[in-house]
């Protein structure tokens, strides 16, 4: 049922004790939502930083202090894929599914402190783990390059979230577990075994030889698939319909989706081990598994696409539509081309590659992170009670990051192909290759400033809408203005609806 049609068959004062209830439950959310949000944020500025150093390094390595131990490449990309994915993706992913599981479950949070001490645990572990991996004390293990210092306060974070969604699902109202708490309860459950086991395979309590390699791919891909995708799921599940007020098309369309990621995603990862010195079964096992995800994929995609079917004009104004759905079809776009790179004759040119760099982007940016900012552009106005400032900025930063990221894919997918086919070349020189992938570099390099321009521009937008710097804003910010009123009021007390 439509929210429409919803309201029509609620009365005056049913819909205005919803409305009391959802203004309820986004007060109890407000400090620690806004605590991941923050750093979120942060995270996100100094990482667009770090990925301007490593990127024009790539091309030009004598630029900016090349003799500075800390700026070389090495330290400033493992730092930047580190607080990137941790820092920023993760932590809005956090505030995010803590949002969306109040809301869902139609409770008040419980526990706030606890999500503090999570937020501070979370945040302090980056941050010394970011200062070791400049310092030189990073491992050399992608996605895993924290020292061992830093990886319990981000396991005792992950334990706590994971503590506390299930406590807000046992204090519920709603009886109806909705598609989006599966994804969120999912990311909450596989996420913490996920990074408990890899630390104490790869660091700890180290396995031997070519093990460590099958952790750790194990471990990058599924951060991908059983982390962020269900969190970023999850959100457009919610969001999609909320925006323009109808129910998602198939509640079994949704419920296949889910349970085929849960069976499939797990056994992907070792398709970047192809040729290896591993189990020729795992390698096997692995490009079957990522064939599989064509059917969770489909059916995700066919679900959004025929619940916004007639209802594409709402892209024209919502931010959060145009976000979301932006990450939606990135989503799709990036899990075919996975399964198609998990082919041996396939992976036999791509693999190590700049190919795969730009398969890696388009998951985590184009589709995590476009969804992210579109979950933010809904949720913070109704936690702070006010508007985002400008449709101009948002405009400008949509299309910054879209650009941005549709350059760096096309550049980086092109350029690497090129360079794969030369490597299986014996007859071309190494150096050549090197050089001829300099142009898809600089690419790369300039699609990386757009998006650091657009995320500098978000920042403001964000800086303005906590502190109450724009002026005061009548109705929500669209693309484009119905009506463009900003008077100066008091703030409401319920926020944004």
């Amino acid at each position: 049922m439509s929210k429409k049609s919803m309201n029509n068959l609620l009365s005056y004062d049913e819909r205005q004790q919803y409305a009391l209830e959802r203004s309820r439950i986004d007060a109890s959310c407000r400090l620690p939502v806004l605590l991941f949000f923050i750093a979120s944020v942060f995270w996100l500025i100094l990482g667009s930083i770090l990925a301007i150093l490593a990127s024009i390094k790539m091309h030009n390595p004598e630029w900016l202090f090349p003799n500075v131990s800390w700026l070389t490449f090495g330290r400033v990309r493992a730092g930047h894929l580190s607080i990137m994915s941790y820092g920023w993706a993760s932590s809005a992913g956090i505030g995010t599914a803590i949002w969306l599981m109040c809301r869902l479950s139609r409770a008040e949070m419980i526990y706030p402190r606890l999500l503090i001490v999570a937020a501070i645990s979370w945040n302090f572990g980056i941050l010394i783990g970011l200062i070791g991996i400049l310092a030189g004390y990073g491992r050399s293990v992608e996605w895993l390059d924290f020292p061992p210092i830093a990886p319990p306060f981000l396991t005792v974070a992950l334990a706590i979230v994971a503590a506390w969604t299930v406590a807000v699902f046992r204090n519920r109202r709603e009886k109806h577990v909705y598609v989006s708490q599966w994804y969120l309860f999912a990311a909450m459950f596989w996420m913490p075994w996920l990074y408990t086991v890899s630390n104490l395979m790869i660091h700890y309590l180290p396995a031997k030889g070519v093990i460590q390699s099958s952790v750790n791919w194990w471990y990058a891909h599924n951060v991908l698939g059983l982390w962020l995708t269900p969190i970023g799921l999850g959100t457009a599940y919610y969001l999609i319909p909320k925006v323009i007020g109808r129910p998602i098309y198939s509640y079994y369309l949704s419920i296949l989706g889910f349970w085929a990621l849960a069976l499939f995603y797990s056994w992907a990862g070792m398709h970047h081990l192809i040729g290896g010195p591993i189990p020729a079964w795992m390698a096997t096992a692995s490009v079957v598994g990522s064939m599989m995800m064509f059917i969770p994929v489909m059916a995700v995609a066919l679900n959004h696409h025929m619940t916004m079917y007639g209802n594409f004009r709402h892209l024209r104004y919502s931010p959060t539509l145009r976000f979301v759905v932006f990450g939606a079809v990135s989503y799709t776009a990036v899990s075919f081309q996975g399964s198609i790179e998990a082919l041996k004759s396939f992976n036999e040119v791509v693999h190590f590659t700049h190919y795969t760099v730009a398969h890696a982007h388009l998951g985590v940016y184009g589709f995590f992170t476009m969804m992210m900012f579109g979950a933010m552009y809904y949720i913070v106005p109704r936690l702070t009670g006010w508007e985002w400032g400008s449709s101009l900025l948002i405009r400008l930063h949509f299309w910054f990051c879209a650009l941005g990221i549709l350059i760096y894919f096309i550049g980086l997918s092109i350029g690497g192909w090129i360079q794969g086919m030369e490597l299986n070349n014996p007859n071309i020189p190494f150096i050549n290759i090197v050089k001829k992938t300099v142009p898809y570099l600089i690419s790369r390099s300039v699609s990386g400033s757009l998006m650091s321009l657009g995320h500098v521009i978000f920042t403001v937008l964000f800086i303005q809408n906590i502190f109450r710097l724009s002026p005061r804003r009548v109705g929500p910010a669209y693309f484009i203005e119905k009506k463009d009123i900003l008077v100066n009021v008091p703030v409401s007390p319920l926020g944004s609806s």
